[in-house]
């Protein structure tokens, strides 16, 4: 078995026993089967049950790809909203991975959190995934060298993580139905790569099955009962010893999953285990041992994280420092130069007195993904905010949105026009019946959450509201829901449906952004119109039953083509304009993937007229996956900001006026048109998806297919240039080598430099990347100074799965080893000669 050890605890922990105290087999004698079965199904969705017994208090997990959310799903309870993942990725720094990681610990143990589900290690399969600003990169190396950086300091503060979604959940299209048909030598190269890096390198104390299933040539079953890859490759082969539990409402069966290799069935209560796993092993189906190295799995992870004996874990972070300033760092430094002609950034705060904020994600800064990545953040500052913030009063700050760029009607104002028709008070009334009819509760309701949770005795819901209109001009109202339901709006039946809802609209994400129906109200004078919903009262399992309905509501105003006039109007006559375009949390959510790579809206045109009228122009891309950019020619400054988290304005203003360089490089590619994609969809043919470009994922593809992407992978400029003067190669009896790469800061300003290597195979083979990533470092210098960083190819990276022998080999042959800025701009090289 290969593990990682971290503190005095985790080495206790490796002979499988606590710091003090009981063993952890003391404490599995101490249990029942019927107490130990019940370990093995969560307590609620987000807390483990204890055991007296064993010395077992509960464990609490919560989501964290992006921040810690509170356990509790309030939104009073707040986090810190980090960068996304692929903003992390963006680094390629691993000691930056690091921080964060700490920082996770230090919010975890904020809202009392033992577990966080992240970090996301799934690949960037497609652009269009709709989880794919979570993931890291599309390449397995710099993914799984991120996560483990994160993990391991993470751990070793005493707070698990839970690396998910295992194995090639790479598409949210029937995402809990279609099975990934991947081959033996792609899955093992490709996708359980970085699965595999997060255990070795650093001792993983928990994992997440996914929801789809997976044909690896081996066995063909779901995710959570796949025994060919949980028991035999994760637990045998890579000495895993921590949980492997479901993901939400994943797993489906009881024997299959019990014997497959999962320990721990989310959330709880209910779900296919509970009494039902306990007959299956007086019945002979699962044997007990099988559960006690389920149990002996969670108690081991308890006393990892301090759960026995009431044992409390102690964690400093004070050399850590402010977590503000390090989110704020992180999304600047994150932030990619795609282009900057003429030295734009940074610019001198002196040399501005007006400037034209423009664009939808101006005014509506898209900061955190949708889904189980979102958390309600401490606090949020706007690109207005940061601007203001760094430019002082006397700078003139123009703001216009130039278009609406949403799919959806902004959410209504519940509090300042909505009315209770039978009290009058503000509100909406929410009525609950029963299987008779009888109203059973009645309440109102005066804030926007739009999603009520119900007693296991509603079985109908009834949402009516008077809403007051005063503009004159053409309003548009309507409702978003789920479910079957009956919708109408001043007396107008607007939208009917008989098909019913249940926890699929949670695993879809669907319920976040449900769709919606309405109609136009034309409003000369003041007016009230009432509206009246019939709504279903959705199952969704160990979630509980809750109601579903977000009231919308658009003003009169200018049209789309007025607000790009004026948008237009500010660039022209302001000494700098920021120009922020990108997605929404109504394009990349968790729960769907996207149709297409376009900017939604008319942003395109609002950008390239914009830059007909001015040369001073910073165009700024706050999207997660890749867009195109149709005016990338035109303009002479983008920036790429990624979903910045909390401190996004801040940030911005670091970037754009000399505070922190952006010294981000992409960690995916960036297509210049959609056909050129190789990978185009997330689409299941029936109930496959078929990996059909084998190992040739991302850039390899690219490579591949001899198409010249818009920017390539690892592509960023900074704020310096740099040359690279000299490469050193050194091998070890390891069979690693390791790279000294010189080289030197040309530019006029300190700068940070991602020296990356790529390995070209010592033979034409068409079933191995023509160029992959090898290794990389990040190097800082002065301007004129010269420095050499440290890059470290693994034996593995020179390797190849066999599928004759099941095993990794190492083709014989000269290989050669290319260094520079990205996949295609490659500076310096060398060969290696490999024998078997």
């Amino acid at each position: 078995m290969s593990r990682v050890t971290h503190s005095h605890l985790e080495n206790a922990l490796a002979t499988q026993q606590p710091a003090a105290g009981p063993t952890l087999d003391d404490r599995l004698a101490a249990l029942a089967l019927t107490d130990k079965v019940r370990l093995l199904t969560g307590a609620t969705p987000f807390t483990l049950h204890a055991a007296d017994t064993a010395g077992l208090r509960s464990l609490v997990l919560s989501d964290g790809p992006a921040g810690v959310r509170g356990p509790n799903g309030d939104p009073a309870e707040t986090a810190a909203s980090f960068p996304s993942p692929t903003a992390l990725a963006a680094t390629w720094d691993v000691d930056a991975a690091a921080r964060l990681g700490a920082l996770f610990a230090r919010e975890a143990r904020r809202h009392g959190v033992d577990v966080v589900l992240a970090p996301v290690v799934n690949l960037q399969r497609t652009p269009v995934g709709g989880r794919h600003f979570e993931c890291f990169s599309e390449d397995p190396l710099l993914t799984g060298r991120m996560a483990a950086a994160l993990v391991k300091a993470l751990q070793e503060r005493g707070v698990a993580a839970c690396v998910k979604h295992f194995v090639a959940n790479d598409s949210e299209t029937a995402r809990t139905e279609y099975i990934a048909q991947v081959d033996e030598r792609t899955l093992r190269e490709v996708y359980l790569a970085p699965f595999e890096l997060t255990v070795k390198e650093a001792g993983a104390w928990s994992i997440m099955a996914a929801y789809n299933g997976v044909d690896d040539g081996v066995e063909e079953a779901t995710s959570t009962e796949h025994h060919h890859l949980i028991v035999d490759v994760l637990k045998n082969e890579w000495g895993f010893d921590g949980v492997v539990m479901s993901d939400w409402l994943a797993a489906r069966s009881t024997v299959a999953t019990a014997n497959g290799g999962l320990d721990l069935v989310m959330p709880g209560p209910g779900g296919p285990w509970e009494d039902a796993l306990v007959q299956a092993v007086h019945d002979g189906l699962v044997g007990e041992d099988v559960i006690d190295d389920k149990v002996r799995r969670i108690l081991r992870l308890a006393g990892r994280v301090g759960g026995l004996d009431g044992a409390e874990n102690v964690l400093d972070t004070a050399d850590l420092g402010g977590t503000r300033e390090i989110l704020r760092e992180l999304a600047a430094r994150s932030t990619v130069v795609l282009k900057d002609d003429g030295g734009r950034i940074p610019r001198g705060i002196e040399d501005v007195r007006t400037v034209a904020l423009i664009g939808p994600n101006a005014t509506d800064a898209f900061t955190q993904g949708g889904g189980s990545a979102y958390v309600w953040p401490d606090l949020q500052v706007t690109p207005l905010d940061g601007l203001r913030a760094a430019l002082g009063g006397d700078v003139e700050i123009r703001v216009e949105r130039g278009g609406y760029a949403r799919p959806h009607a902004p959410r209504l104002d519940v509090k300042g026009r909505a009315i209770d028709p039978e009290t009058g008070l503000p509100g909406i009334r929410l009525e609950i019946r029963d299987a008779t009819g009888t109203v059973i509760d009645s309440r109102v309701h005066d804030g926007e959450n739009g999603w009520w949770y119900v007693t296991p005795e509603a079985a109908t819901a009834r949402l009516t509201a008077t809403v007051e209109l005063q503009e004159p001009g053409e309003h548009w109202l309507g409702v978003g829901t789920v479910g079957a339901h009956r919708t109408r709006i001043g007396g107008v039946l607007t939208g009917e449906s008989t098909i019913r809802a249940g926890s699929e609209v949670l695993l879809n994400s669907s319920v976040n952004s449900p769709a919606d129906s309405g109609r136009a109200v034309a409003v000369a004078a003041p007016v009230t119109v009432d509206i009246d919903v019939d709504l279903q009262i959705v199952d969704a399992e160990a979630y509980g039953r809750f109601v579903r309905a977000e009231l919308r509501h658009r003003l009169p105003g200018r049209t789309d083509e007025e607000e790009i006039a004026a948008a237009v109007e500010a660039a022209r006559d302001a000494d700098l304009t920021v120009l922020v375009v990108g997605t929404n949390s109504q394009v990349e959510s968790e729960g769907w993937d996207r149709p297409d790579l376009d900017l939604p809206g008319r942003q395109d045109e609002l950008v390239r007229r914009v830059l007909k009228v001015t040369d001073r122009a910073i165009v700024v891309v706050n999207a997660g996956a890749p867009v195109l950019l149709p005016w990338l020619a035109d303009a002479g400054t983008v920036l790429w900001t990624w979903f910045p988290g909390q401190e996004c304005g801040h940030a911005l203003a670091d970037v754009l006026f000399g505070r922190t360089e952006p010294a981000g490089r992409l960690p995916w590619t960036l297509p210049a048109r959609f056909e050129d994609v190789p990978v185009p969809d997330a689409i299941p043919d029936g109930k496959f998806i078929a990996y059909r470009e084998g190992v040739h994922i991302g850039h390899r593809g690219w490579l591949r297919d001899g198409v010249e992407p818009a920017l390539p992978f690892g592509h960023g400029l900074g704020w310096t240039d740099w040359e690279y003067t000299d490469l050193h190669v050194e091998d070890t009896a390891e069979g690693e080598v390791l790279l000294d790469v010189t080289v030197r800061n040309t530019g006029a300003r300190p700068g940070r430099e991602v020296v990356q290597a790529y390995l070209e195979p010592c033979e034409d083979d068409a079933d191995r990347p023509v160029r992959a990533l090898g290794g990389f470092a990040v190097a800082e210098a002065a301007p004129g100074e010269s420095t050499t960083a440290r890059l470290r190819l693994a034996a593995r990276a020179f390797q190849i799965w066999d599928t004759g022998s099941h095993a990794w080999i190492t083709p014989a042959g000269r290989y050669r080893v290319r260094v520079g800025r990205s996949v295609t701009d490659l500076r310096l090289d060398a060969h290696v000669t490999r024998t078997r």
